[in-house]
């Protein structure tokens, strides 16, 4: 005999009705009107990124000319660099300090404060703003143009978030959007459009920027990526940032190297982000009471170190390395055999003066760099290294910024490497766990210095 049937319950609730719902929506005229102004700024960041684009890289390729023996200072170029550099990095550093003193660093770790609950808008608003976004935009560049080793694309993320959170003052109370939604929204396009990389966006949004409480407005998030994305899409191409790359047929001869990418990539991060840290936070040595006594003379004499970099390298370490780490990708770089470690002591220097300054784009050509060093070292051919070099730029990536998923989706849609999935995912996982032998978060412990103390009073100090 069968057993009686189930009496039958239905799963879910009843269907939606779609009518009562179309209706809804279209009487709720203010919301729709929120949903424009969001919308707006999400093209505003968009444009923004854009000009911020074409701005630092026509810094960077002034720099170039003017240090070349084809522009107008002849062949003394690479020799007034050294002049050059130090000088136009204080006059960077000391506008900032007068006029943005949030501008100074990566950005990132401002985003980061300004998410903190705890924080209350005044402090907010001085970390992250429209006024801050745009005055960054332009120092950014002036470091670019004085030859740093910096990048733009962290300091994207401020001022994404920046552009952003200036919609909050046209929505309605009853929006439902408050400044954390918009700002995740804004750092997370100002991330995606910046390296044409949409799904890295998010995921950045998700793993870096919202530890702090969960996200309520994750359609928000898509909508704007999507909207900023289109508008660079629409200005440069649906381009990946360093092309195709051309992967071989991966094979266990590889394993050994890329293991050894892997270690040396997050020890090296690990060390590199360690170091940012305790340079911000400073030290009770004779370097640190230098640079808070006399903060100009002090990011003059790292300028000069970085201009000695680059006129021992001529010219391969100054700004943000793109063009060297594509060059290596294609399997054309022609680099000093001392490149990776030069321009990790730039990009430190750099970061070290104080300006406004990004360091993810510099640590994607530090890594490229690893890989193509362990590549000659191991004996592996220049077509098969190519892959050791991804897996140099996902492993210090990740070590740097302790955001393993973040690195191995960027970099993946970045070079187009779909074949390398798992390899460039277990190489992100490993560096990151290495590094996290050496050193907390970068960014969660940048952020915490710049949580107000409660003694201090008048306007909030950097």
């Amino acid at each position: 005999m069968n057993p009686p049937e189930p009496e039958d319950r239905p799963l879910t609730g009843p269907p939606p009705d779609f009518w009562r719902n179309l209706r809804q929506e279209l009487v709720a005229g203010r919301q729709w009107v929120d949903r424009a102004i969001v919308l707006a700024y999400a093209v505003a960041t968009g444009l923004v990124v854009v000009g911020f684009t074409l701005l630092s890289e026509a810094a960077s390729e002034a720099y170039d000319h003017g240090r070349s023996g084809d522009g107008p200072l002849g062949g003394w170029g690479p020799w007034i660099a050294l002049a050059w550099t130090p000088a136009l990095t204080v006059a960077v550093l000391w506008i900032t300090r007068r006029i943005a003193p949030a501008a100074m660093g990566s950005g990132i770790p401002q985003v980061v404060a300004a998410l903190d609950d705890a924080v209350d808008d005044k402090r907010r608003g001085w970390l992250v703003s429209l006024r801050v976004s745009l005055h960054k935009i332009w120092l950014v560049s002036g470091g670019l143009l004085a030859g740093l080793s910096i990048g733009r694309e962290g300091p994207t993320v401020q001022v994404g978030a920046g552009v952003m959170l200036h919609a909050r003052r046209w929505l309605s109370p009853n929006a439902g959007i408050d400044a954390h939604d918009l700002m995740v929204a804004g750092a997370a396009a100002g991330i995606a459009a910046a390296f044409n990389t949409p799904l890295g966006g998010i995921i950045f949004a998700l793993e870096q920027l919202s530890r702090r409480r969960n996200l309520t407005h994750s359609s928000l998030v898509i909508i704007a990526i999507v909207t900023a994305g289109l508008v660079a899409v629409a200005f440069f191409g649906n381009v990946t940032y360093f092309g195709r790359l051309a992967v071989q047929q991966l094979d266990w001869g590889l394993f050994g190297p890329g293991l050894l990418v892997a270690v040396v990539a997050g020890l090296a991060g690990g060390l590199f982000s360690r170091l940012i840290v305790v340079s911000m936070q400073g030290l009770p040595d004779r370097f640190s009471r230098w640079r808070r006594e006399h903060p100009l003379r002090f990011a003059a004499g790292c300028a000069f170190g970085v201009a000695v970099i680059g006129l021992v390298t001529n010219g391969a370490t100054a700004g943000a390395g793109a063009a060297t780490t594509r060059a290596l990708l294609e399997g054309q770089g022609d680099v000093p055999a001392v490149y990776t470690l030069l321009k990790f002591c730039a990009t430190w220097l750099s970061a070290w003066t104080g300006v406004p300054a990004g360091v993810f784009a510099p640590s994607l050509a530090i890594g490229a760099g690893i890989g193509h060093d362990i590549a000659l070292l191991t004996g592996v051919g220049a077509e098969r290294a190519i892959p050791l070099i991804a897996l140099g730029m996902v492993g210090f990536l990740a070590a740097t910024t302790q955001g393993p998923i973040t690195a191995f989706i960027i970099v993946m849609e970045m070079v187009a490497g779909h074949a390398m999935v798992l390899s460039l995912m277990a190489t992100a996982l490993l560096a990151s766990g290495v590094a996290r032998l050496l050193t907390r978060p970068m960014y969660l412990e940048l952020a915490a210095l710049l949580v107000p103390r409660p003694t201090v009073q008048g306007s909030p100090s950097q």
